[in-house]
């Protein structure tokens, strides 16, 4: 599948990508299956070191037996893809554009959502064909980037990545974001209800 129909069919109906940085094996399955019982479909974790690698391992024996998608995050070169795959995950997130893992993962099958700061990195991935794009840092960059970006790239959707919680999650949706990626926060009853206020606005 297509990263932008993987996406749009995951992220449609609940907008967020749970990402569980920094926990052990046993603690990051514990928030994945409380975020996939919320509703949360999509469940990110960053793989930059060994204890991260190791608990998408432990995520993904539980998502296999649930038939749940679930991706690895923070992915910097091939060899990420390639144990992204050996995983068996659905898809992959980077922090910035990078072509050749934006190839690497295109031929592993794999869904993936590249990370983009400039006007330059969204105009080179919309020619690569991804319309599903991480605005990261996102507090960093702000909700009226992404407001701007949209004036010349209107069919890009944006999942405002880095700094987004309970407190400002409504200002990028307002802003025009079509999913946030959250950490721990995922699970709060304040958030997961500005992001049902953002759906049904945007179903308006």
């Amino acid at each position: 599948m297509h990263s932008s129909q993987f996406f749009d069919q995951h992220l449609d109906d609940q907008p967020v990508i749970a990402i569980f940085r920094g926990y052990t094996p046993d603690q990051t399955v514990g928030m994945a299956l409380k975020a996939w019982e919320s509703g949360v479909r999509l469940v990110e974790v960053p793989i930059q070191s060994e204890a991260g690698r190791r608990a998408l391992t432990a995520v993904a024996e539980v998502a296999r037996e649930k038939g749940l998608p679930f991706g690895a995050g923070t992915v910097l070169n091939v060899g990420d893809v390639e144990f992204a795959k050996e995983q068996g995950c659905s898809f992959t997130v980077a922090p910035g554009l990078d072509i050749d893992i934006c190839r690497a993962t295109a031929e592993a099958g794999l869904a993936h959502l590249p990370g983009v700061a400039s006007s330059s990195e969204v105009g080179l991935a919309l020619a690569h064909g991804y319309t599903w794009l991480k605005a990261f840092p996102a507090r960093e960059l702000s909700p009226g980037w992404i407001t701007a970006q949209l004036g010349p790239f209107p069919t890009i959707r944006f999942v405002a990545t880095g700094g987004v919680s309970e407190k400002n999650a409504e200002e990028f949706f307002g802003a025009g974001a079509r999913a946030i990626g959250v950490g721990a926060a995922v699970g709060d009853p304040h958030l997961l209800e500005v992001v049902s206020r953002a759906r049904r606005k945007e179903m308006q």
